[in-house]
């Protein structure tokens, strides 16, 4: 028998039951469709978050000082005069203080707002925009002398904007732990604009949020952070190089602070994501063995009510090879169409997750969980591959059948 016709009649032989056809291939469509799904949100959550990282800027370097010994604390002089020491590595420094607290408009109160200390530098004119990403809608950001001053006047969210001054909010008042701060310009949304995301924040100098954490109206206060910018991405290492060892020096500890790049958070990330994905995606691969099982168990029973077909074809001539290869294929015809049936199933529900994180998280615009051609094809290869592995047992079964006794068989 050619394998055209093999073909041919493993594809009737599927036709001729459907619904156990279709219970056969069960594993592998969820095996397989499991697999091209999470493929998928890993690749679109990688291609998301590095897209978000490259918004912020490639050049960013985070310092968190946990104060643990050393004759002194660092304070923003240090790392000013450090900037301007290396002005080749680094571009710019902001204190960066974050902490939670309870603020007021006349009657209305907001529990969840993140309030930001920083200093005038936070922000880069030439980019519009903060080192965190944050754009201005209007007004301006923090000036030097609102810094230097402790100036009662902050820059303020989309979400605060809206609910609390109907999008007019630029020089009106609002209140922190009692004291009132004029609003000198409001940030464009870059979240869902509701209550405690990213668009339910203030920016205050840095010396007011040590002010107002001092009178206890501040919670979850950060430890003492910078955001600092390196002059280019190529610049970060060494950068990085020169505020470790002037922490160091103040410090005599390592433990004492910590200072991670963009590049090294891009390649952390990175790094828990893949992690993650292959766990789930091992966890899927146990639908494709256990499709395989079935596709086994079906093809020995296939082999014992085709007996007698067996050993007619046997006696008009036919080699045991020629048996064998009949039914690998057929194993292998029926995990192919059920791969098929998962790569399509996979793709739908990419894309259907593609739409609901669109609508839920409006935040994440750009976000596609697009499934790749690498992906679909091994996909498909592996679902052929488990199919004609488990199916070599009853296709070898076949093949040794004496013809005799196969034909007596009732």
């Amino acid at each position: 028998m050619k394998i055209g016709q093999s073909f041919r009649l493993a594809i009737k032989s599927l036709m001729t039951s459907k619904v156990r056809a279709l219970l056969t291939m069960l594993g592998i469509i969820i095996g397989v469709g499991a697999v091209i799904v999470i493929v998928s949100l890993g690749n679109g959550m990688q291609q998301y978050m590095n897209s978000q990282f490259e918004q912020i800027g490639v050049n960013m370097i985070q310092v968190r000082i946990y104060s643990y010994g050393g004759n002194r604390e660092a304070t923003p002089e240090d790392f000013y005069e450090l900037a301007k020491k290396y002005p080749q590595y680094i571009d710019s420094v902001s204190p960066y203080l974050s902490a939670t607290t309870i603020v007021r408009q006349g009657a209305q109160e907001y529990e969840r707002t993140k309030v930001y200390g920083v200093s005038e530098t936070m922000y880069n004119s030439e980019k519009g925009q903060t080192a965190t990403g944050d754009k201005l809608e209007e007004g301006r950001f923090l000036s030097y002398v609102d810094v230097e001053k402790n100036q009662k006047v902050c820059v303020i969210g989309s979400y605060l904007n809206e609910d609390m001054f109907g999008g007019q909010g630029l020089g009106q008042t609002l209140t922190i732990g009692g004291v009132p701060y004029t609003v000198i310009g409001t940030l464009a949304q870059k979240a869902d604009s509701t209550e405690g995301s990213g668009d339910d924040q203030i920016y205050l100098p840095y010396g007011l949020v040590e002010q107002i954490n001092a009178t206890g109206s501040m919670m979850g206060m950060s430890s003492n952070s910078y955001l600092v910018t390196s002059t280019n991405k190529d610049t970060s290492a060494a950068a990085k190089g020169v505020i470790e060892n002037m922490l160091f020096r103040i410090y005599g500890d390592s433990s004492a602070y910590l200072v991670m790049t963009s590049a090294e958070m891009m390649d952390m990330m990175d790094s828990m994501l893949g992690v993650l994905m292959t766990i789930l995606v091992v966890i899927a691969a146990i639908s494709l063995v256990v499709g395989g099982i079935g596709i086994m168990n079906i093809m020995l029973v296939s082999v014992t009510e085709r007996t007698r077909e067996i050993g007619i074809r046997k006696s008009l001539g036919a080699k045991g090879r020629d048996i064998r290869s009949q039914f690998i294929i057929e194993a292998g015809t029926t995990s192919a169409i059920g791969g098929v049936i998962g790569i399509l199933f996979g793709i739908l529900l990419a894309n259907l997750f593609t739409a609901v994180v669109g609508v839920v998280m409006s935040d994440a615009e750009g976000f596609a969980a697009i499934p790749n051609l690498s992906g679909i094809l091994v996909s498909f290869g592996v679902s052929v591959g488990i199919g004609v592995l488990f199916g070599y047992l009853p296709a070898n079964k076949a093949a040794k059948l004496n013809p005799i006794d196969a034909l007596r068989y009732d």
